[in-house]
């Protein structure tokens, strides 16, 4: 490699088309094995890196960025959630932090539209039924689920992402109502109902997405006093991140039948999630695929590779997050 090229460590295995382009790129570290290693493991190795190339399972804490070796002058994340990374500690120390906004708004709307109906009917139970050998006829009870159509969707957070919800939404003739911090733009809000009280909105969710970011703000955020205020038999939804749950108080929700149904792609802990949503036959889970399409992934490895390229020319990065 030239010396020219700055020194790029990345910390996962990135998808093909984006492990070439940085190859050209840069001179840099590959972990084609694919080992989750300990933070101390990732600092150690940093050491002589101008830049990471990081996802969600890298805990960038204060004290991890307060021993990051002076080499590291920017940390490009693999996601749009930015919570693994303490964006302040890193910004003090004069290193830039950089996400992938936008890329990866269409796919993980359509998973929340696939836990959606996944929930709603039952394709879980259904899924189970045919691989076990257990459909021996068709009945007109045979697992009765919730029509989407007609019914009234809330969304909790009306960014890219929730906007994209409301869209493919709309086209199932679902009448939607959102919160968010402020009311967007009437042309952003395909004719959605805003609310500007969370409680408000909750009340006329037969359907729950969950949409918004992970913040101290937001976090457990739906929990028991919350989900007792949905309409009975809802169905929730969550592809935003697990810790916006309380599992418990949705667990509890399942099993009483409080809450329908849950389509959940992100968990708490994940991918140690909790055990109890496995015993739930109204359960339909995914393991964090919002984003898992070819032409997603790559996206979000040319969005990081953007900002890097960007930085080391001196340029302001697309994507650089301020605390």
């Amino acid at each position: 490699m030239s010396e020219d090229l700055a020194k790029l460590l990345v910390t996962r295995r990135m998808p093909d088309n984006v492990t070439s382009r940085a190859k050209a790129q840069f001179d840099i570290h590959t972990n084609d094995d694919d080992v989750i290693r300990p933070m101390s493991e990732v600092l150690e190795l940093a050491d002589g890196f101008d830049a990471i190339l990081c996802c969600s399972s890298e805990k960038f804490s204060g004290e991890a960025i307060a021993k990051l070796p002076q080499s590291v002058r920017i940390i490009a994340t693999f996601s749009v959630g930015f919570e693994h990374i303490d964006v302040a500690a890193a910004n003090e120390r004069g290193i830039v932090v950089t996400n992938t906004p936008d890329v990866l708004t269409d796919a993980t709307a359509d998973i929340a539209l696939l836990c959606m109906l996944g929930a709603a009917r039952r394709a879980h139970e259904a899924q189970m039924m045919v691989r076990e050998g257990r459909w021996n006829s068709w009945a007109t009870t045979l697992l009765l689920g919730t029509h989407m159509s007609g019914k009234r969707l809330g969304i909790y957070g009306m960014g890219r992402i929730g906007q994209a919800v409301a869209r493919r939404a709309k086209g199932f003739d679902m009448q939607v109502h959102y919160h968010n911090r402020r009311q967007v733009s009437p042309e952003d809000e395909f004719g959605a109902t805003y609310h500007a009280s969370l409680e408000d909105m909750l009340r006329v969710s037969d359907f729950l997405s969950i949409n918004a970011p992970m913040t101290p703000q937001t976090q457990g955020f739906l929990n028991e006093e919350r989900i007792a205020l949905l309409p009975d038999g809802a169905v929730v939804v969550n592809t935003a991140r697990g810790g916006l749950v309380d599992d418990d108080a949705l667990i509890a929700a399942l099993r009483s039948g409080k809450v329908a149904a849950a389509g959940l792609d992100v968990f708490q802990g994940e991918p140690n999630l909790n055990s109890a949503y496995l015993e739930l036959e109204n359960a339909y889970l995914l393991p964090h695929i919002g984003s898992a399409t070819v032409e997603t992934r790559d996206s979000m490895g040319f969005c990081c590779l953007d900002n890097l390229e960007a930085f080391f020319k001196g340029q302001s990065c697309p994507n650089a997050l301020t605390a």
